[in-house]
């Protein structure tokens, strides 16, 4: 467990419970290291107790594409190595 100390008025900010700003910040920062591409899609899922296709479907909310970091020169060694 990863404890982060924030102030509490920017869960007011959000107009979020202390629970969810909690939900949202560790939903968001797994988004954001999948779109890093430091996790896959089925980490991810599984650290917020989802399914990996709910997972992707959240990322549209995120505005992060279902590809993360994958990349033209990925897509064209998949091609290759196909």
């Amino acid at each position: 467990m990863i404890n982060i100390e924030y102030p509490e008025f920017l869960a007011n900010t959000l107009r979020l419970s202390e629970k969810d700003f909690e939900h949202e910040m560790k939903t968001s920062s797994l988004v954001k290291l999948f779109e890093l591409g430091k996790v896959s899609s089925g980490v991810a899922a599984r650290v917020l107790g989802i399914t990996r296709v709910d997972f992707l479907e959240m990322l549209a909310k995120y505005n992060v594409s279902v590809f993360g970091a994958y990349d033209i020169n990925d897509l064209n060694e998949d091609i290759a190595n196909a």
